[in-house]
C-alpha cells in the first residue's frame, strides 16, 4: 500500500500474509491467554457466522479429542489430523462436496442476531477463518496433566495453523482431479498452478469482512482448468495477516519445496474497489499499519541474507496478455506505480511509471503491507533460486469485497455473494489466461 494513500483507498490492498511461536512463555502451571485475534471469536457476530456454516461445534469437538491425549506426541497427531480435516472441509464445502453445513437449521434462531437467519452460502470463506481460531485458542490455553513446555505448546500452534491453511498439503498427486471431480492422468502435458490467499483482515473496522482471495483459495484449491496448451491443475495456501509469521519465514517455508516444481504460481489479495491489479513491483518496506493482532511493523522486510537484498523485485506474470483478456465484469490493471527514496533524497516519493535505479523502497505497486510482502518475499525466492526467466509469477490485487447498499448488520446479503461468485470466476480465468501464455 502506498501508506495512507493504499492504506484507505486500498483497504485490502493489503491482504496478505505464516507461522510463528508465541513469544509468551507457557509452562504446565501457566497458558498464555489469548490472543487479539483469538479474542474476538466470542462476538455476536463471529458466532452466527459458525452456526449459520455448520461450524460451531469445531473447536469443541476439537477440544474434546485434544484433551483425550495423553502426551505430547498423541497431542501432535491430533493437532495435526484434525488441521487437515478443517481445511478439506472447507475446500469441500467451497467446491460442493458433501453438506452445506446449515440443512435444517435455517430456522434456528442466532445469538445476537435479533431473529432467524439462513444458512450461509458454500463460497463463504469466514467460516474456516473463525473456526481455526476457536481451536488455535484450545491448543493456546490447554493445561493437560502431563504438562507442555513453551516449545511444544508452539509447535503444536504451529502444526495446527499450517495444516489447517492447506500449506502441508501443497500439491499432492493423490488429489489430482478435473474440475468436475473425474480423476486425470498425469503426463508431461499437465501444467501446475500454485496460488496463495489471505485471512479475513481489518476485523476491527467491520467484523463481518470476508476476503475473496481466501475464498478463491477454497473454491479452486486441486481443481483443473482446461487451458489452450492442455489441463493446468490449481493447489492453494492460505496466509494469516500478522506480521510475525511473515517475519518467521512462513512465506518461504511454505513456498520454497514447490516454486522448481510448478509452471505458475500467483499471490493473490483484496485491492482496491472495482478493479483488479497486476502489481508490477514489490518493494522491501513495511509501512507499519496494524495486522490482525493490531501490531505494526515499519522497517526493511527482514529477509535471510539481508546483505544481498534487493530493494525491488518484479512480476514475471504475462500481464500484458491478462490486461487485454476478457478476463470477467471487473477491469484489470497493469498497475506500475510505486513510492521511493530516490538515490540521494531524504523524503518518499510517488513514481507512477516504477522505480528509479538506485532508489528505497517505501511502498510496491501493491503498497507497504502484507500483500506487498508476500508479493516480495515469493518472487524473490524465485529470483534467488534462479528462476526469474523460466517461472511465470506476481501478485494480483483483487477488487475489494462489498456488502449491498445499505447492508450496514447482516453477515451477507445477495450482492455480496454475487460479489465473490464473480471475483472467484474472474480470478480463474485470469490463471488460464496466465498459464496459455506461460
Amino acid at each position: 500500500m502506498t501508506s495512507i494513500r493504499v492504506r484507505i483507498g486500498v483497504l485490502g490492498l493489503a491482504l496478505l500474509a505464516g507461522l510463528a511461536a508465541p513469544t509468551t512463555t507457557a509452562t504446565a502451571d501457566t497458558a498464555p491467554s489469548p490472543t487479539v485475534e483469538e479474542q474476538r471469536l466470542d462476538g455476536a457476530v463471529p458466532q452466527e457466522i459458525l452456526g449459520r456454516s455448520g461450524f460451531d461445534a469445531t473447536a469443541g469437538k476439537f477440544a474434546r479429542t485434544l484433551t483425550a491425549a495423553r502426551s505430547y506426541a498423541e497431542a501432535r497427531s491430533v493437532v495435526i489430523r484434525e488441521g487437515s480435516a478443517l481445511w478439506r472441509r472447507a475446500v469441500d464445502r467451497a467446491q460442493g462436496r458433501g453438506p452445506a453445513g446449515y440443512e435444517g437449521r435455517e430456522a434456528l434462531p442466532w445469538k445476537g442476531g435479533g431473529g432467524r437467519r439462513a444458512g450461509l452460502s458454500r463460497d463463504d470463506d469466514r467460516p474456516l477463518y473463525w473456526a481455526r481460531l476457536g481451536m488455535t485458542r484450545e491448543v493456546r490455553t490447554w493445561e493437560p496433566e502431563f504438562g507442555l513446555t513453551d516449545r511444544q505448546r508452539a509447535a503444536l500452534l504451529d502444526e495446527l495453523e499450517r495444516t489447517s491453511r492447506g500449506q502441508t498439503a501443497v500439491i499432492p498427486h493423490s488429489r489430482l482431479r478435473s474440475s468436475g471431480g473425474t480423476p486425470i492422468p498425469q503426463g508431461k502435458g499437465l501444467k501446475r498452478i500454485l496460488v496463495t490467499g489471505f485471512d479475513p483482515f481489518t476485523l476491527d473496522r467491520d467484523i463481518r469482512i470476508s476476503n475473496p482471495s481466501g475464498a478463491t483459495a477454497l473454491a479452486l484449491d486441486g481443481t483443473v482448468i482446461e487451458t489452450a496448451d492442455g489441463p493446468a491443475r490449481i493447489e492453494t495456501a492460505v496466509f494469516p495477516v500478522r506480521w510475525r509469521d511473515f517475519t518467521d519465514g512462513t512465506v518461504e517455508r511454505t513456498l520454497r519445496p514447490h516454486l522448481e516444481k510448478v509452471d505458475l504460481f500467483m499471490t493473490v489479495s483484496q485491492g482496491r474497489v472495482g478493479r483488479f491489479d497486476i502489481e508490477r513491483t514489490n518493494g522491501a518496506w513495511r509501512g507499519g499499519f496494524g495486522d490482525n493482532d493490531n501490531v505494526g511493523r515499519t522497517e526493511t522486510i527482514p529477509v535471510t541474507d539481508p546483505a544481498s537484498q534487493p530493494q525491488w523485485t518484479t512480476t514475471t506474470l504475462p500481464y500484458r496478455a491478462i490486461v487485454a483478456a476478457d478476463t470477467g465484469r471487473f477491469p484489470v490493471y497493469d498497475n506500475t506505480s510505486v513510492t521511493e527514496i530516490p538515490a540521494g533524497g531524504t523524503e518518499p516519493v510517488v513514481r507512477p511509471e516504477g522505480p528509479t535505479p538506485c532508489s528505497t523502497a517505501r511502498a510496491g505497486g501493491g503498497g507497504d503491507y502484507l500483500s506487498n510482502e508476500i508479493a516480495y518475499r515469493a518472487t524473490l525466492l524465485r529470483d534467488r533460486l534462479g528462476l526469474h526467466d523460466v517461472l511465470p509469477g506476481g501478485h494480483v490485487h483483487t477488487p475489494v469485497l462489498q456488502f449491498g447498499a445499505g447492508n450496514t448488520t447482516e453477515v451477507t446479503d445477495p450482492e455480496f455473494v454475487r460479489n465473490r461468485l464473480d471475483i472467484i470466476a474472474q480470478v480463474r480465468t485470469i490463471l488460464r489466461v496466465a498459464a496459455e501464455e506461460s
